[in-house]
C-alpha cells in the first residue's frame, strides 16, 4: 500500500479545523495576532514584509514553519485553575509543556478532528521523519535561503 504524500500537512488547516479565535474574546484575531508575535516576528524580525515578496514568505511557512511549529516546538499550553472567590486564572505549568501536535494527541478521540484522508498513523510517521533538531536546523536554512534570494533580488533592482 503507498503511503500518502504528507507535504501539504504543514499548513496546519489542512488537518484542523479552528471553530474560533479564543476563548471569552469575541470578534477579535487572537489567532493570527498571536502567531504573528510569536512565530512571524521571532522568525523573520520586525521589518515590513513587502507584499510582492510575500508569496515567497507564505511558501517558506507552509512548508518549513509551519513542520516546526506544529510537530517539533514545544509550547506552553495553560490549565485553569479557580480560586477561592471563583474567579478562573490560568496556570502554565512545565508539565503541560508539549508540541501543538502532542496536545491532539492528549485529547479524548483525537482521530475525530482530523479532516478526511488524514490519519494519526500517516501524521506520526510524518511527525518522526526527523528529530526536533533537525526540523530547527531544516527551517532555519530555508529561512536563510529566502534572505539571500530577496537579497539579491534587491541588489539587482538597486
Amino acid at each position: 500500500m503507498a503511503t500518502k504524500d504528507l507535504t501539504p500537512l504543514f499548513d496546519p488547516t489542512n488537518f484542523l479545523e479552528f471553530t474560533k479565535s479564543r476563548p471569552k474574546h469575541s470578534n477579535d484575531n487572537g489567532l493570527v495576532e498571536s502567531k504573528n508575535g510569536s512565530v512571524v516576528r521571532k522568525l523573520y524580525g520586525y521589518m515590513r514584509i513587502p507584499q510582492e515578496y510575500a508569496g515567497e514568505f507564505s511558501a517558506v511557512n507552509s512548508d518549513q514553519i509551519y513542520r516546526y511549529v506544529n510537530f517539533h516546538r514545544p509550547c506552553y499550553f495553560p490549565t485553569t485553575v479557580i480560586d477561592d472567590k471563583g474567579k478562573s486564572r490560568k496556570k502554565y505549568r512545565y508539565e503541560d509543556m508539549m508540541t501543538p501536535y502532542e496536545k491532539l494527541l492528549s485529547l479524548p478521540r483525537p482521530s475525530q478532528y482530523l479532516k478526511r484522508g488524514i490519519t494519526l498513523k500517516s501524521l506520526n510517521a510524518f511527525a518522526a521523519k526527523m528529530t526536533d533538531n533537525e526540523a530547527a536546523e531544516q527551517m532555519n536554512v530555508a529561512r536563510d535561503n529566502l534572505f539571500k534570494q530577496l537579497h539579491e533580488r534587491l541588489k539587482l533592482r538597486a
